[in-house]
């Protein structure tokens, strides 16, 4: 547990076996050139090699970093904990508000202590106008609606 770089290529080597494994179940080659399990299986697999590689440069003594020296503390965890919070939170509220009411107030949330109070509803409106209209109008992707339908 002292050299958290290797137990960071052991997570990213564990993905990319897990990745190749899972890109089989895709056909290779189609009729008109490469199928769908064509770039997942290169793709895994070099990150595969890569991980190995990173495994191997970590075990280097002089290259060694420690879980102490990497974890965020005080102020940037406060907001990494709000961020993991919001994300949860938004989770749990937009089946019942909606995409659009949970997403302003989640980022009002977020944008509020670091923002006047104007920018910060004009900013968490306008990109929630914005994604909603490429993600439900443009690209026909249902998201959650409230009882008003929206």
């Amino acid at each position: 547990m002292k050299n958290y770089r290797v137990w960071v290529g052991i997570f990213i080597l564990l993905f990319a076996i897990f990745m190749f494994n899972a890109s089989f179940t895709y056909e290779y080659y189609s009729q008109y050139g490469p199928g769908p399990g064509f770039f997942p299986r290169w793709l895994s697999g070099l990150l595969g090699a890569f991980s190995i590689l990173f495994i191997l440069d970590s075990f280097r003594k002089n290259n060694r970093i420690s879980f102490s020296e990497v974890l965020p503390k005080g102020e940037v965890l406060f907001s990494v904990v709000k961020v993991v919070l919001s994300i949860a939170l938004f989770i749990l509220i937009s089946p019942f508000l909606g995409y659009v009411m949970s997403s302003i107030l989640i980022m009002l949330i977020l944008l509020m202590p670091h923002f006047k109070w104007l920018i910060s509803i004009s900013t968490a409106t306008s990109v929630t106008i914005v994604l909603f209209v490429v993600f439900d109008t443009i690209l026909d992707i249902p998201l959650p609606a409230n009882i008003w339908g929206w």
